[in-house]
This record gives structure tokens, sequence and C-alpha cells, in this order.
């Protein structure tokens, strides 16, 4: 329609909470700086080249590194890896300079840091960056992967907690 300014920011993040998703650790490193954030914005593009995009705010941290390195790591979490959702966060109350210090981490084909023991590791270089409203959208083209050992049951962020699906009984 026309002229219309949309919903109220409220209304959005309100609605947004209802939308469950799979919590990743998005991270990058560039020149001896590394950082991450924790993201549930991602999703597949392509399998022909393939590829799949991240939504990051341009006010969180690690965005400037993706950027500036024109590289990143998506890390599917597991349901047991809240903790390290939570401290990439900013939840835990740890400093920013120790959110890797939780989990061992390696890197596959580019310098990011992937989580060992996540569901999977896509490393990534950016072919694209959007910009859309507060957010940069970064598609990636996926370098190198690598599939946990898990059982695979995902993390999930839903009505503004972590959780995870139902077990069959």
């Amino acid at each position: 329609m026309a002229g219309s300014t949309g919903i109220s920011e409220d209304d959005f993040k309100k609605g947004m909470r209802e939308l469950a998703a799979a919590v990743n650790i998005v991270t990058a490193a560039h020149n001896g700086t590394q950082d991450g954030l924790t993201a549930t914005a991602a999703c597949s593009v392509s399998a022909e080249p393939p590829q799949l995009l991240i939504c990051v705010n341009k006010d969180a941290s690690g965005h400037d590194l993706i950027q500036e390195s024109g590289k990143f790591a998506l890390n599917v979490l597991a349901r047991d890896q809240e903790k390290v959702a939570m401290r990439f966060a900013g939840m835990d109350g740890s400093d920013r300079s120790e959110r890797f210090d939780l989990g061992e981490w390696s890197e596959l084909v580019t310098v990011t840091p992937c989580l060992d023991g996540a569901l999977v590791n896509f490393d990534c270089e950016v072919t694209e960056q959007i910009t859309a409203g507060t957010h940069s959208i970064f598609i990636g083209h996926i370098v190198g992967s690598r599939t946990g050992d898990k059982d695979g049951a995902p993390l999930l962020y839903g009505d503004g907690q972590f959780t995870g699906l139902a077990t069959r009984e």
C-alpha cells in the first residue's frame, strides 16, 4: 500500500518473538582480530553455487569485521550449546574479549573461527552485501563446511527464550 509506514518497532519485535529460529554463532576474523555474535537470521540461498545469507545489525559486534574481511563463518548450534549462544549474545555478564574462551575453536578454509562440536560450520566468503534498514544482508559463498558428530538436536530461539524440539516418545 503506497504511503504506508508499516507497524511499530515494538509490534515488529513482539511478532518476531513468535518466529522460532535456529540459533547460530556468526564469527569473523581480520588482521589478528576476531569477533562474533549470536544470530537467528540466517538461511540458505542456493545449492549451485553453494550460498547462504546472514542478516547482521550494522551496530552489532562483528558487523564491521565481516565487512572488512569479506568472510564469515556460520556455526549452527546444538541444543546443548546454549551457554555459547548466551556468551556471544552478551547475556552471561562476561567481557566481549572472553567470547572465544568458551568452547573449542578451529579453522576450515579461511582464518575465520569455527566452533568445534557445532551441528555444522559453514565457512564463507562474502559475495554481496545489501543494506536493508538497520541491517546488512551478507550473502556468502560457502568455501568449506564441517558437520559435527552431534545427534542433530538444534538449539532454537522462540518466545524470547532458548529452547529445542520436543523429543519423540
